[in-house]
């Protein structure tokens, strides 16, 4: 078990910070952008590298900053 969260820990990310305002974008980009955990202007979260964030960071990456982890 200790190498199974180990393994989980070196799992590289995504730094997502929001740096444009949503008003005025798609209701749908909203929401996106709420499924990731922006809610504030420069708001900053730790997202996983997963397929499901990299879909949505493409949908709204217009409105966002990301780097790695």
């Amino acid at each position: 078990m200790a190498n199974e969260k180990k393994a989980a820990s070196s799992v590289s990310g995504y730094r997502i910070t929001l740096k444009r305002s949503p008003i005025g974008t798609p209701y749908k980009h909203r929401l996106v952008l709420r499924g990731l955990g922006l809610r504030k202007m420069h708001a900053t979260v730790l997202r996983p590298a997963s397929d499901q964030v990299k879909g949505m960071i493409s949908k709204v990456g217009y409105l966002l900053e990301v780097s790695p982890q």
